[in-house]
């Protein structure tokens, strides 16, 4: 059985040739596979608007939502560090607001850090958050909460200014205490740019292979998904056998084939014989 890795722990990665494994999943049942697995950490991500709730996006998913999905990944998962996502909104132009919410999530939720997502914007909660205790992991680049801004989701830092400005924007997450910082759909060499400028290990998802840890999410790691984007590898095709094992079972539903004996109480009742 693994043993749940710390926040310190976390951090000396930093440099070292410990690379951690991350995998975004919303449900007790996929956290029980991913805690029995070599897997480190496990984000409970707002994606979960989509892939959970059948959203067009991150935005719409409320903090009760992320409490009731963060709690049952905790429950199922009690060997693998847990990061909760802190939704769109929860945040947003309210100091008091966002230590509330990261309050609600870190205590009823029962994760082990936060993941607040922004840029300099974000800088302030990130900062409010961490003195009140709570362990956070920041989040730039392609950020799905301000997609809208962003004209959807699309690489970011593709010129010299921006990519730039990521570094500056990283820099200063890590000023606010945030332990680990998530970078996410941008140039590879930017990746490792800030990953060799920050003193905080950084976690990529299509980032490239510059970053200190890396994260997929759940349905695009195992192939349930019809389109997954470019930076995923599909290290299963699920979508393929679990449709086939629906198909299977509704033609032998509809021939008869089963239920057999085999799938069947057998015991002889007086007076029920078949």
């Amino acid at each position: 059985m693994k043993k749940k890795i710390t926040v310190p722990e976390i951090m000396a990665t930093k440099g070292s040739d410990k690379k951690l494994s991350m995998v975004t999943c919303y449900d007790y049942t996929s956290a029980t596979l991913v805690n029995a697995s070599k897997v480190d950490m496990i984000l409970v991500g707002d994606s979960l608007g989509m892939v959970m709730l059948g959203l067009k996006g991150t935005v719409g998913v409320t903090v009760d939502d992320m409490v009731y999905h963060i709690k049952h990944v905790v429950k199922g998962a009690p060997d693998t560090f847990v990061v909760g996502d802190m939704p769109f909104g929860a945040y947003n132009g309210d100091i008091n607001k966002a230590v509330e919410n990261a309050t609600r999530i870190f205590a009823e939720g029962g994760c082990d850090c936060v993941k607040m997502e922004g840029g300099m914007n974000a800088v302030p909660y990130i900062e409010a958050v961490v003195k009140a205790g709570i362990p956070v992991m920041g989040h730039i680049g392609l950020t799905p909460q301000s997609s809208a801004m962003m004209g959807g989701f699309k690489v970011q830092g593709k010129s010299n200014a921006a990519a730039l400005h990521l570094l500056e924007t990283a820099k200063a997450v890590e000023k606010a205490g945030a332990f680990l910082i998530n970078l996410e759909g941008m140039p590879s060499g930017v990746a490792k740019k800030i990953t060799e400028e920050l003193t905080i290990p950084t976690m990529g998802i299509g980032a490239g292979p510059h970053c200190d840890s890396q994260d997929l999410v759940w349905p695009d790691i195992l192939g349930m998904s019809d389109w997954v984007p470019k930076f995923v590898k599909k290290y299963a095709d699920l979508r393929t056998i679990v449709i086939d094992a629906l198909d299977t079972f509704a033609d032998e539903v509809n021939t008869g084939a089963f239920p057999t004996p085999e799938y069947s109480y057998n015991t002889k009742v007086e007076g029920f014989e078949e």
